[in-house]
């Protein structure tokens, strides 16, 4: 979920005020104006400082946890390079020097509703997805939760029920795989509920660039909405290399072509995608180009979730994977700039490599600095497929060594033990480099490492994917 709200901000970012997009026009994680490739912008900063407090095990409804999400945003506010018109200026009027409260925040959104009548914009619509990440088993708090948060800088009820309906969808998405938007409807009012009602139906029949006016909460909602569903959902054909998964990435650049807030509708299409497909959709290129606001890699955005899951109890991963023959090193019989190895060889990185692929799970101190990692997290249970979007994600990573090695790169491609995980990804690589069938290419691989022996799952993943050999 916080990946793919991440990646659809900075997909979005270049294209912000800009019209709709015709599909002439290329949508790509290219960075633009102030941004960088892959840079987040004030949507996924503002949510992570949400995220920040959840990963404490706070409560968010509690006045004292609220006061840090408002301070981290003041904090934020005072070196971002964009903030919102009205939230910068519910920010400013609450501080007093370098402190604010909740309770300040709330009054000066209030109040300022209250002059105005306009405060529905979707500032609070394009944070609000770590809301739902920390209530999965309470719904009823996830509501609370979800309102309250919004009404510290947009007070007005279209905002507030917005973000509980998006909230509900993503809760109801991570447990049950389904998207479901009007899950949440019970939660309002019953003339509002019949209002909504009416908005999701108008997007449901619509396209996302309709919605024009998407700076309204209502309309950003209906935009990212449209975008999700008018998006035709793939059936996995591996032999063609069209995957189920697929609909993250179409969803989001549907959502980009809408044009105008760009950044925000993605950013919000992106938090419910997310939620629905899993991590394993978001296309590795664009999760190694991620960054931004505090300073922070895509990696950092899975750490965040996972302390929000465990509710900031302590990660009991252990990063040494003590008892594991970690220190296998082989170059791969079709490319001897492919480096094969276990997860000592990323520790002791051998002269020469320039880029790494690990298929597993790797600690902080273990991620090399100054060099191209990307981390693919692959579960290796012998006889069980334990992995969403398999084979998506195994021609993933074998597009991510292909791309380095473009590069003229060495590369280290590493698991564990490099004895199920890294000979498939090598045998698909080498059997997209060479033409040979996978399995062939696989009997090369454990001449070089003895013992390899991938799955039956990713050996049955090579056998769908060997006619995807010719659609590189």
């Amino acid at each position: 979920m916080l990946l793919a709200t991440a990646a659809g901000d900075a997909l979005g970012a270049p294209y912000e005020f800009q019209p709709p997009r015709g599909p002439e026009l290329e949508v790509v994680m290219a960075g633009g104006g102030v941004w960088e490739p892959g840079e987040w912008t004030d949507d996924t900063a503002m949510a992570i400082a949400i995220a920040e407090v959840a990963a404490t095990g706070a409560d968010l409804r509690d006045e004292a946890a609220q006061d840090q999400i408002v301070q981290r945003w003041l904090e934020w506010s005072r070196h971002t390079k964009d903030i919102g018109i009205q939230t910068g200026s519910v920010l400013r009027t609450a501080a007093i020097g370098s402190t604010i409260t909740a309770k300040r925040a709330r009054s000066v959104s209030e109040d300022l509703h209250a002059r105005t009548g306009r405060t529905a914009g979707n500032g609070s619509l394009m944070r609000t997805a770590p809301v739902a990440l920390a209530y999965l088993d309470d719904e009823d708090a996830m509501v609370e939760a979800a309102r309250t948060i919004s009404e510290l800088t947009h007070f007005d009820p279209d905002a507030g029920d917005a973000c509980v309906l998006w909230c509900s969808a993503i809760r109801h998405a991570v447990l049950t795989g389904e998207l479901d938007v009007r899950v949440g409807l019970r939660h309002l009012a019953s003339k509002r509920r019949a209002l909504w009602v009416e908005h999701l139906e108008v997007a449901e029949r619509s396209r996302p660039a309709d919605f024009r006016n998407n700076g309204w909460v209502v309309a950003a909602l209906q935009a990212a909405w449209s975008a999700i569903v008018t998006t035709p959902v793939p059936d996995n054909d591996p032999s063609a290399g069209v995957f189920r998964a697929d609909h993250l990435r179409s969803a989001l650049d549907a959502a980009v072509r809408a044009g105008f807030d760009t950044d925000t509708v993605a950013a919000i299409a992106g938090g419910l995608l997310g939620a629905v497909h899993g991590a394993s959709a978001v296309p590795l290129a664009w999760r190694s180009l991620l960054h931004g606001w505090p300073k922070m890699p895509a990696r950092g955005l899975v750490r965040l979730a996972g302390s929000i899951a465990r509710r900031g109890q302590p990660d009991r991963f252990d990063s040494r994977y003590p008892g594991y023959r970690i220190g296998a090193l082989e170059p791969h019989p079709y490319d001897e700039g492919v480096l094969l190895g276990g997860v000592g060889a990323l520790r002791e990185l051998p002269r020469g490599v320039d880029a790494v692929v690990s298929l597993c799970r790797v600690g902080d101190d273990d991620v090399p600095q100054g060099v191209p990692h990307v981390e693919v997290r692959l579960i290796d249970r012998a006889g069980a497929d334990d992995n969403p979007h398999l084979d998506f994600v195994l021609l993933e990573a074998v597009r991510a060594i292909e791309h380095f090695r473009q590069q003229d790169k060495t590369v280290l491609l590493h698991c564990v033990e490099a004895q199920s995980r890294t000979p498939a990804v090598a045998a698909l690589y080498g059997s997209r480099m060479s033409g040979c069938d996978a399995h062939q290419v696989l009997e090369a691989v454990q001449q070089v490492l003895p013992n390899a022996r991938p799955n039956p799952a990713f050996r049955a993943a090579l056998d769908r994917l060997t006619p995807a050999v010719s659609a590189r």
